[in-house]
């Protein structure tokens, strides 16, 4: 429920790679040039600060690689000493307005031009032969593609990894904000960096639990944090998607002029994976046929930091030795194969690599929809209220003959659960305290224990017919492996307000107490090997955390809504013949024999 580590990666440091030739062993530190304070003027004559790394005696000029970010370009530093010891000299560019970056800071606004700006500059240096690459994740993922559309002519290869997608995971998610976003904002206010604020997740936590438990609206959370913030309210003032957000991202006409080759990567637990998808699958939609042969996508089983670092251990997971997929080396590959002729990544056997959770292995697919076989019902039923995890209703292939429904009542002046959610990891995968708390507030669904193996690979989908009687209300569906010893993992969510059940451009707010259904499309891509013995568990409830923004169900401006515009909602779920409420699993492709 709320942006558990976006951006978490800036702060992230890594131990300096060895090359080695022959019988001699230097560190990378020692086969480079480094330059610091390089100015790049932009065209408005703003000048954006560089920190500049070359190969040690570099001999002639060679492909030239970037990143651009928010994040103060020293952090970075480990990078540019990699990627130059093999040969690429990399530039840290701090953004506008940030770190010694002159102009002014607007997030997402200024990116575009200045990194297409960035890209004809470096060309231009007598170390580059005029071949421009960028690196990145999170926000510099984000950048990559903002650069890429406006289609600078130098411009080789991007490879975007846990890419930011304005209005589709940041500042909100499915249209439904979180008070993560006071948090980043303040990591990147001012020039210096501020690191150990953003850090400390015990502050953050008590001040969002002062807001939740005060009743005030969201649009007053920069306030109560210390932190007022225009942009924050400039975002707020775009509740949903419209032309604001659009401009942001390329548009069909600028995907279609791509041409260049592209490697996506982000994780099946990476909370900017909606962001990377979405990219993903515009381009392949609008991109022209030869391009889209030459994208590439990787789904690792990584939180959003591992998209750069993986770690075989993180939100109370563990992965296999094959997790540990050594991105730099990747990347060089990748740049090396694209700017440099040189062989293909022997990793990108195929133009889809997908992690296998629990199977603990890649698997490979020509395309994003091919790792799914078939989405398989799972309809939704009970024989009583299905309002605890102990008194369950049923996840089962065949429709409903019983006709009564489950139902909960959600009172957003309700804020018991606070106390106990801030002593918890709001990144766990495996917590499962909140569930069993809310009992008799959210409904719980189980599968029959799963007989063999069984791979779920690709996006879940939900059909619910839900009756409120009130005029808006925020859902939230999650889908757990819960395993025979009773454990617990999160495998995906989705999150749905009512007034945008049509659509996240054009609210309509609800008008009727009859059933009306509910398609929860967005839903995170998973893939995990389902170990026999194991149930699904399907909980749907209200969006009542101190990680999100809270619509109090009056139909109004959500951000402005407070305790007193606070009204209780029944939420009825049917799951009758007329009413066949569903889960669909993905199920993964069968593996061929030998």
């Amino acid at each position: 429920m709320r942006r558990h580590a976006l951006f978490v990666a800036c702060l992230i440091g890594a131990g300096l790679p060895v090359l080695v030739t022959g019988s001699e062993a230097l560190p990378d530190a020692a086969r480079i040039e480094f330059h610091w304070g390089v100015q790049i003027p932009m065209r408005d004559g703003v000048r954006l600060n560089a920190t500049v790394y070359t190969p040690k005696d570099q001999a002639a000029p060679a492909p030239c690689i970037f990143t651009l970010t928010p994040y103060i370009s020293a952090g970075y530093h480990d990078r540019g000493v990699y990627f130059a010891a093999h040969g690429f000299p990399f530039l840290t560019v701090d953004v506008r307005g940030r770190g010694n970056s002159e102009g002014q800071f607007r997030p997402m606004i200024q990116e575009a031009r200045d990194g297409h700006d960035v890209v004809e500059w470096l060309a231009q240096q007598s170390y580059c032969n005029g071949k421009v690459a960028m690196w990145g994740g999170s926000y510099a993922g984000y950048d990559q593609w903002a650069t890429a559309k406006e289609l600078p002519p130098h411009l080789a290869t991007i490879v975007p990894v846990a890419s930011v997608y304005p209005g589709v995971d940041f500042p909100m998610r499915n249209n439904i904000s979180y008070p993560y976003v006071t948090q980043w904002l303040t990591l990147t206010a001012g020039r210096a960096s501020q690191a150990n604020i953003f850090a400390d997740a015990g502050f953050w936590a008590a001040r969002y639990r002062e807001w939740f438990e005060s009743g005030r609206p969201f649009i007053d959370l920069d306030r109560m944090v210390g932190h007022p913030s225009s942009i924050f309210r400039e975002w707020m003032s775009h509740p949903e998607r419209d032309a604001y957000w659009d401009a942001h991202a390329p548009t069909s006409g600028q995907y279609a002029r791509l041409t260049i080759p592209i490697l996506t990567i982000t994780g099946s637990n990476d909370d900017d994976q909606p962001g990377a998808l979405t990219y993903y699958r515009d381009f392949m939609r609008y991109a022209s046929a030869e391009a889209r042969a030459r994208h590439y996508l990787i789904i690792g089983p990584w939180d959003h930091a591992g998209t750069r670092s993986p770690q075989a251990q993180f939100a109370g997971l563990k992965f296999g030795p094959a997790s540990l997929l050594d991105l730099n080396e990747l990347h060089r590959q990748w740049y090396a194969w694209t700017m440099l002729d040189g062989p293909k990544p022997p990793f990108l056997k195929q133009a889809v690599a997908y992690y296998v959770m629990g199977a603990e292995k890649w698997r490979y697919a020509d395309t994003l929809d091919a790792v799914t076989a078939r989405a398989q019902p799972f309809f939704l039923d009970s024989t009583g209220n299905a309002d605890d995890v102990l008194r369950s209703g049923s996840l089962a292939p065949d429709v409903p003959a019983r006709g009564e429904p489950d139902h909960y009542t959600y009172d957003p002046r309700d804020v018991g659960g606070a106390a106990l959610e801030s002593t918890l990891d709001p990144d766990s995968r495996v917590n499962q305290q909140m569930i069993y708390a809310g009992r008799g507030r959210l409904l719980v669904y189980h599968s029959a224990p799963f007989e063999q193996a069984t791979e779920i690979s690709g996006v879940f989908r939900l059909s619910a017919w839900l009756a409120i009687d009130q005029p808006d209300t925020d859902f939230i569906a999650t889908v757990y492996e819960i395993g025979a010893d009773g454990s617990s993992i999160l495998l995906s969510s989705d999150l749905l307000r009512a007034r945008y059940r049509e659509s996240l451009r054009e609210p309509a707010l609800v008008n009727t107490t009859k059933a009306l259904r509910y398609d929860f499309e967005r839903f995170t891509f998973v893939s995990r090997q389902i170990q026999p013995g194991s149930r699904l568990r399907l909980v749907i409830g209200p969006v009542n955390s101190l990680y999100s923004q809270k619509n109090h169900n009056s139909g109004g401006t959500v951000a402005g809504e407070s305790f007193r515009d606070a009204r209780p909602v029944r939420v009825e779920l049917h799951h009758d013949r007329a009413h066949p409420s569903a889960l669909y699993v993905p199920l993964g492709q069968p593996e061929e024999a030998g």
